[in-house]
């Protein structure tokens, strides 16, 4: 896919440009989807007690939240190749919000278990995100963008583990009970959600240049007919995508799990409150807010100095790096230093997750849609793997986490199998010292005009 016009800087305070104003929307969108998404794990404790679960379906009710995900996200990828970002967006903002809001309807452990299944398709937005960014943003600062536009996103996982107990809180203040209260406090992110669905669809476009439909009706984009499938087909059959898959299974997988856990495994483990253990696990989460930020830059930083070899390599250490950072948060008996290792071990997970989509850009431009999408699909694989880790009645939490660790250790060696030939790196070289050489100008211009 030739997409011109991409945009070589992130102006952050700049809403000028259709590639600025994308980057914003896109990135709130993926926050308010997260923040739906993980809604109701704070609220866990008091769930658990309202419907009687038992520890075998909260970690099914997990399992349910990420599994879907899967389908919807290898779906989703050829379906923005086809349709464009706007309207994928747009239609899964909307449809999304109506199992948020409702989750407050179920009465047992089986439609409890429906509503998380049905919530967790939303999950697929961080495809759109990242497929929205990759339209948008040049070579030499696609791997910063995709990651601040996911990382910002992914703050979405730490701030409803601070914020649904403060909105709960606040239900409470009007006289219902706590078992009253969680079903209530849900329908405001699904509120949110139902409105940004529209707004997202007049706010951005598909492409620097327009819509997806209006570049085919001018001959600069190929065809839709066949698109969805043509581009997937394309993605299955190289196994660098099924290598990422896996990396990405042993980082955002990672995340999502903690996300589901932290906060029951810090009420139960260090004896705290449903609002003090929300406000611990939230912090995993905000590292977000510049974590994937800098897997993303460095990720640049390295192509700049080596190209697409150093940006492989330095997924390897930063992946490596979580490993054992996990192993080492498993082992933490004082909460002091269980806080302070779980703050490490999430810089190591968000950069990870920011250099694994500094690379998914390149795999292949014809079916940039389908490879995000499968990979974006390996993380929530991943989180279906682990979840498994921690239903089972004879693995305690710590040791879940500790199993975790290793896997993600051997995981990181999977990258010796993205490899780009000498051909594509030369090729990738040039696009890159293009899209520099059209940053410096453009600044020269900004220079001459003042």
């Amino acid at each position: 896919m030739d997409i011109k016009n991409k945009a070589t800087q992130i102006n952050l305070f700049s809403l000028k440009t259709v590639q600025m104003r994308t980057f914003h929307t896109t990135w709130f969108a993926f926050f308010l989807a997260f923040f739906g998404w993980f809604g109701i794990a704070p609220l866990m404790a008091i769930v658990r007690e309202d419907l009687m679960l038992t520890k075998a379906e909260i970690g099914n009710t997990i399992i349910a939240s990420v599994a879907i995900t899967v389908l919807v996200r290898v779906l989703i990828g050829p379906l923005c190749d086809k349709i464009g970002s706007r309207k994928a967006y747009t239609w899964l903002l909307i449809l999304g919000s109506l199992p948020v809001m409702g989750i407050g309807l179920a009465q047992n452990y089986e439609t409890f278990l429906l509503f998380r299944l049905a919530i967790g398709a939303i999950g697929a937005s961080f495809v759109i995100t990242q497929y929205h960014t990759s339209v948008m943003f040049a070579p030499n600062c696609v791997g910063t963008a995709n990651a601040t536009t996911a990382g910002w996103g992914n703050l979405g996982g730490g701030v409803t583990q601070m914020v649904m107990p403060l909105i709960f809180t606040a239900v409470l203040s009007f006289g219902v009970d706590k078992f009253l209260g969680w079903r209530l406090a849900m329908i405001i992110p699904g509120i949110a959600l139902f409105i940004t669905g529209f707004a997202y669809y007049f706010i951005t476009k598909d492409a620097p240049d327009g819509n997806y439909k209006e570049l085919r009706a001018r001959g600069e984009l190929e065809p839709s007919k066949g698109k969805g499938m043509e581009s997937f087909m394309l993605a299955i059959k190289d196994y660098r995508v099924w290598a990422l898959f896996i990396i990405y299974a042993a980082c955002f997988g990672v995340e999502l799990t903690i996300n589901n856990v932290a906060a029951l495994y810090y009420h139960d483990h260090f004896q705290l409150d449903v609002k003090t253990a929300g406000l611990i696990a939230g912090l995993f989460g905000l590292m977000n807010i510049f974590a994937r930020t800098v897997g993303g830059a460095l990720s640049d930083f390295f192509a700049k100095k080596m190209g697409l070899r150093g940006r492989v390599m330095f997924l390897f250490v930063v992946l490596l790096g979580e490993g054992v950072m996990l192993m080492l948060f498993s082992q933490m008996a004082v909460l002091v230093l269980a806080v302070g290792t779980m703050i490490v071990f999430s810089l190591f997970v968000q950069m990870s997750e920011g250099a694994t989509f500094g690379i998914v850009p390149f795999i292949n431009r014809k079916a940039l849609g389908a490879v995000a999408g499968i990979v974006g699909a390996g993380g929530n694989a991943g989180a279906v793997a682990a979840g498994f880790l921690f239903r089972a009645e004879s693995i305690t939490m710590q040791q879940g986490l500790l199993y975790l660790g290793i896997m993600v250790a051997v995981a990181s060696f999977t990258t010796v199998l993205v490899r780009f030939s000498p051909a594509v790196q030369a090729a990738e070289k040039k696009a890159f010292d293009a899209a520099l050489a059209e940053r410096q100008r453009l600044k020269a211009d900004v220079i001459q005009s003042a």
